[in-house]
């Protein structure tokens, strides 16, 4: 790997994310696994699930 994708690599390691941030991965992390097992998923499907069931986890210092 190049030195300027090694500084690009650790600069977004440190960036803080905020709920939102999380959020879209979240639902994305959540998308792509299950659409894997199963094609008939749709991302309205996931949407409307994580809707009903926000993230209540502890977000820590990381998030704004």
């Amino acid at each position: 790997m190049n030195e300027p994708l090694k500084k690009l690599i650790e600069v977004a390691r440190t960036a803080p994310q905020t709920k939102s941030d999380i959020e879209v991965q979240r639902r994305s992390f959540a998308y792509g696994n299950t659409h894997f097992e199963n094609s008939k998923i749709t991302r309205e499907m996931v949407d409307k699930i994580a809707d009903e069931m926000p993230f209540t986890g502890d977000l820590g210092k990381k998030a704004r």
